[in-house]
């Protein structure tokens, strides 16, 4: 999920309308994450074990501040100095790229190098905050993975419905042909309201925490698939709240061997495993400039 400042700058093209505007701004990630019934079923969760032995690690961040990115560097080197190899997964890269994602990774020797093979058009993306923990990849060989939904996939999901970038199985297993519960859904939508600085139309709430839904699930997926080896997501912190976002999407026995931590710039309410403070990134008032930039189309 987007810091709000960074969705500003993501809204430096002007868009033709700002509902236009704001569905692009739900696909590349700026609303927070979804609650959710796991898949398969869980029949309850098990305290997290501590970050050092942890074999799936969820780290959060505040897009746009180094030192939240520092700290979870230090976390992940410190884990990794000590001989785990697990499979890094990048919200930062969209699913259609991995193998781009790939093949940089086995040939690129820089960070700049990876981004401009498998993020060619840098997706608005701060990428020299990313540039140390994708060389630390490449230095050990950890494999890296694409974890999101590009902005097209998500956009059809919210205007069509999950079968429009979801493959059956996924389906199935999430239970996403179901209509989703209350709670998933009023939760995603106020986040989405309060996310865009309650200016989008109320009509298109539905469809845009759809979209998000499908994310938090790709993620969980793509977290589920390497769990056996060990993986750590590396996401927003609002796509990794217990209540709304990935971990609710795990199964028993991955949430049982998974930590999240999240790097905050305030006091959190408790929706992580764990939260690291970090000192707050100035910045200005990102709903000022973008309802300035709302008046101004």
């Amino acid at each position: 999920m987007r810091s709000p400042a960074v969705l500003v700058r993501s809204l430096r093209r002007p868009c033709a309308a700002l509902a236009h505007a704001c569905l692009l701004l739900a696909a590349v990630g700026c609303t927070a994450s979804a609650p959710a019934r796991s898949g398969p079923p869980s029949s309850g969760v098990q305290a997290p074990p501590a970050v050092e032995s942890a074999r799936v690690l969820l780290l959060g961040e505040v897009h746009d501040n180094p030192e939240a990115h520092r700290a979870r560097l230090a976390l992940l080197r410190a884990r990794v100095d000590a001989g785990w190899r697990p499979v890094i997964a990048m919200e930062q890269f969209d699913r259609e790229r991995q193998g781009e994602l790939d093949r940089a990774a086995a040939t690129c020797r820089d960070a700049d190098c990876v981004v401009r093979a498998a993020a060619p058009a840098r997706s608005g993306w701060d990428w020299p905050l990313y540039a140390p923990l994708i060389e630390l990849a490449l230095a050990h060989r950890l494999p890296l993975v694409a974890a999101n939904l590009s902005a097209s996939d998500a956009m059809r999901v919210a205007r069509e419905g999950f079968t429009a970038a979801l493959d059956p199985a996924t389906i199935a297993s999430y239970r996403l042909g179901d209509a989703l519960p209350a709670d998933l859904a009023s939760g995603q939508r106020e986040a989405i309201r309060l996310g865009h600085c309650d200016l989008l139309p109320a009509s298109m709430l539905d469809g845009m925490a759809r979209a998000q839904v499908a994310r938090d699930v790709w993620m969980a997926e793509t977290v589920r698939r390497h769990a056996a080896r060990g993986v750590v997501l590396v996401a927003g912190n609002g796509h990794l709240r217990a209540d709304l976002g990935v971990p609710r999407w795990l199964d028993a026995a991955t949430r049982g061997d998974t930590r999240v931590v999240a790097f905050v710039e305030a006091d959190d309410d408790g929706r992580y495993d764990e939260t690291r403070r970090v000192p707050a990134q100035p910045r200005p008032d990102p709903c000022a400039q973008l309802r300035s930039g709302a008046r101004g189309r």
